[in-house]
């Protein structure tokens, strides 16, 4: 086995405990992180893959997933704070009562 095709692998792994992670976790806070690992998964089969192809059309790709990711972390941390001041909880379980 190729070390791009362990690569690839490796990131389909790093995917997966991340979808795991979103899944099963309740705390808006774990959910977060559990995207970023997704995210990073994905990052690492953008560059994996572009290795294996020999262009570099992947990794400014990659360049561009993290920027969403930072984007996405900035504004969702932004929420649970404001929704834990408000209601004085994280967890995801109860979001469904933000409209009462």
């Amino acid at each position: 086995m190729s070390i791009e095709k362990a690569y690839i692998l490796l990131s389909i792994l790093v995917f997966l405990i991340g979808l795991l992670g979103v899944m099963v976790r309740k705390n808006l806070i774990t959910m977060l992180v559990s995207t970023e690992i997704m995210l990073n998964g994905v990052n690492l089969t953008l560059v994996s893959a572009d290795r294996f192809l020999g262009r570099v059309d992947g990794q400014i790709l990659s360049f561009f997933v993290l920027t969403v990711a930072a984007a996405e972390v900035a504004v969702g941390l932004g929420l649970v704070v404001s929704i834990f001041r408000l209601r004085g909880y994280e967890g995801s379980s109860e979001i469904v009562h933000l409209r009462d």
